[in-house]
């Protein structure tokens, strides 16, 4: 819900997912959306739909020169060229500058501080497969917050518009910051994809597997958020089972060898997590170290 203290005027450049559901919520929390800009036509014809009012823009000084402030929601590899226009084409000396990259730094901004603007990073720690989607998730998510100084209170302050939650981070962890973030949701969706190979592979189809495997999956993260990650563990490791673990090295190495490397590394971490637990004792977590490594070891080999 929008707070009375102050409300911005916003350029959009970049109307993928991501700046449109951003833009609809922004506007939905009273602030001005005064243009969008994209080099085509067909995003900046459907964010049009969700954004109404705002000027349509091909270039991104155009839209700039619109507004205070500047939301970059690009690709990364494109935001900073796309600052670059931007300051060439107009001035921004006192604009605040926003871009969504989250492993990216302020210095991606560098051309826009140098010329006098306020920059920062705003990014959702969110996964969009749709604008619908981006615009139901973006509410109640965590924003990585990277701010220069005199805009950190108006990007937490956009971020709450947003609906959002800012955790402030330095452009020093922002790489680290980023990748905690892949591999909770883009390597969690590789993971699970591996295992519907591993159920193909035994003649279950996928939609059978996604079916029995989901389950499961909701009923660990319920355990996490509750308990934590070392006292949410079960399975063979968990109880020191290292004649189920054997089986298992066994089967992989047999029917699918690209994935043992994988389940020895993860099995290596959930000896850990046993540990912390306590449900490992140090014999126990010695011969499933050993089991573990030697599995890997002989794929590597």
């Amino acid at each position: 819900m929008m707070r009375k203290e102050q409300s911005f005027e916003f350029a959009i450049i970049g109307t993928g997912m991501v700046g449109t559901a951003i833009g609809f919520l922004l506007k939905k929390a009273g602030h001005a959306i005064k243009a969008i800009a994209d080099p085509s036509s067909a995003h900046l014809k459907r964010a049009q739909s969700y954004i109404t009012g705002a000027v349509c823009c091909r270039y991104p000084s155009q839209a700039a020169g619109l507004a205070d402030c500047i939301l970059i929601t690009t690709p990364d590899d494109l935001i900073a060229s796309v600052c670059a226009e931007i300051v060439d084409g107009y001035s921004v000396k006192s604009k605040k500058i926003f871009h969504l990259s989250g492993a990216g730094g302020l210095d991606l901004l560098a051309p826009a501080a140098r010329a006098g603007a306020l920059v920062a990073s705003i990014h959702p720690l969110q996964s969009f497969s749709s604008i619908d989607s981006a615009i139901s998730n973006i509410p109640g998510s965590y924003f990585g917050v990277t701010a220069a100084a005199g805009v950190k209170k108006n990007s937490s302050d956009i971020v709450r518009d947003l609906g959002g939650i800012p955790i402030y981070i330095t452009p020093e962890q922002k790489p680290l910051y980023h990748a905690a973030a892949c591999i909770a949701s883009n390597y969690l969706v590789s993971l699970m994809s591996i295992v519907e190979s591993i159920y193909l592979s035994i003649g279950i189809s996928e939609k059978d597997a996604r079916r029995a495997y989901l389950p499961l999956v909701y009923g660990s993260l319920k355990n996490i958020e509750k308990q934590g990650c070392s006292n949410a563990l079960t399975g063979p490791i968990a109880r020191g089972d290292s004649g189920t673990v054997q089986k298992h090295i066994e089967a992989m190495a047999r029917n699918l060898p690209g994935f043992s490397s994988l389940y020895s590394n993860l099995g290596m971490v959930a000896v850990e997590l046993a540990r912390q637990k306590g449900t490992l004792s140090p014999r126990q977590a010695k011969i499933m170290i050993k089991l573990l490594k030697g599995a890997n070891n002989e794929h590597t080999n």
